[in-house]
């Protein structure tokens, strides 16, 4: 799956494997009208906090990052798209989790499967009221 600008009209086009599937105009992105400074994968939970609670609210598989490939959520071969339109590996990938004991976030590169990110959690958990 990738997403890229149209360099002529500045529109930003969703496609997988060869096939665009879909775009969303420029006019929705006038913050985007030259480039993006920050680029975001991964997940989000809303927590209202409901009853004084950490919500239950699984992200990705509800598996944390750690317990790897067949459990946890992940995205791998990230590339972006630089301003030639050509595709490009992001270095320097940093990494947040705001509740470390509900969910989170490991990021590295392989040979394989390039840059990647595994994420998730099970939300409120014996560690996570």
């Amino acid at each position: 799956m990738a997403r890229s600008k149209e360099p002529r009209s500045g529109d930003w086009w969703l496609q997988l494997g060869d096939e665009q599937i879909g775009y969303w105009p420029s006019s929705l992105f006038s913050y985007l009208s030259a480039s993006a400074s920050q680029i975001q994968w991964g997940g989000e939970v809303v927590n209202s906090r409901s009853n004084g609670h950490h919500t239950t609210t699984e992200m990705g598989s509800g598996r944390f990052s750690e317990q790897g490939l067949s459990k946890a959520s992940y995205i791998r071969n990230i590339e972006t798209v630089d301003e030639s339109n050509h595709l490009r590996t992001p270095n320097n990938i940093y990494t947040n989790a705001d509740e470390n004991s509900c969910y989170d976030i490991l990021a590295g590169i392989d040979g394989n499967w390039g840059s990647y990110v595994y994420f998730g959690g099970p939300g409120r958990n014996i560690n996570c009221p």
